[in-house]
């Protein structure tokens, strides 16, 4: 998740340090420009929308969304590639698999359940101010996407297709020059990590778990991601 201000102070905080020590370590913000700042556990963090709307309730919250089940998955498969000791995907995923019992418990599973977040947020900002991307059209169609960002943000559309071109290895878009440079710029190796294989039966029981909580939030952000086909 990102958030951001257009102008103003920027959107940063982190529990035990004081938000002026670290606003002070934020670029300023100078008239016409927009900050941003970027930290995805702001979304699941329950502190986090009352203290960014105390810092600034005009502050445009850009959410990034992509099917809860491959969500849980890439979660995985990062914490694996750093501790390849660590228990399957499949015995994590359950609190008693005999039962079928989910483990809510479980921050891969948990974040995944986006309504609920949600719910936190909209105590303290109206979804006029939240712009929901699926990470889906990310790949898909970048420049789409990008296009509804530039328009939430009230900026000229100046991202296109002709900015984008895909990368066959890693299986997502690139640019073809990055800012400044003549050369092609892609994320770093740790993204498009391949997935290890997961059991299509604990993936099956993730999407019956999941469904109920995705129609609430396709219901709640007016935009149905098509994750429950």
């Amino acid at each position: 998740m990102s958030s951001l201000c257009k102008p103003g102070p920027v959107a940063l905080f982190q529990a035990h340090v004081p938000f002026s020590f670290l606003r002070d370590l934020m670029p300023r913000t100078l008239d016409g420009q927009i900050t941003m700042e970027k930290t995805p556990s702001y979304f699941v963090t329950r502190e986090a929308p009352a203290r960014i709307s105390a810092m600034s309730k005009d502050t445009k919250l850009i959410v990034v969304v992509r099917d809860p089940v491959t969500r849980a998955i890439s979660d995985y498969t990062q914490t694996l590639s750093k501790r390849p000791d660590i228990p399957t995907f499949e015995s994590l995923t359950f609190k008693n698999r005999s039962t079928g019992l989910i483990d809510t418990s479980w921050s891969a599973i948990q974040i995944g359940i986006y309504a609920k977040h949600l719910e936190h947020w909209l105590r303290h900002f109206p979804l006029s101010q939240m712009l929901f991307v699926s990470g889906e059209r990310l790949i898909s169609d970048p420049a789409g996407e990008l296009g509804r960002v530039q328009d939430f943000l009230g900026l000229k559309r100046i991202i296109t297709d002709k900015h984008f071109y895909f990368n066959k290895t890693k299986g997502f878009p690139c640019l073809k020059k990055a800012e400044g440079s003549s050369k092609p710029h892609c994320l770093g190796k740790t993204k498009g990590r391949t997935h290890p294989d997961i059991d299509p039966e604990v993936v099956r029981r993730l999407r019956e778990f999941y469904r109920p909580f995705n129609r609430k939030f396709y219901q709640m952000t007016g935009h149905d991601f098509g994750w429950d086909g």
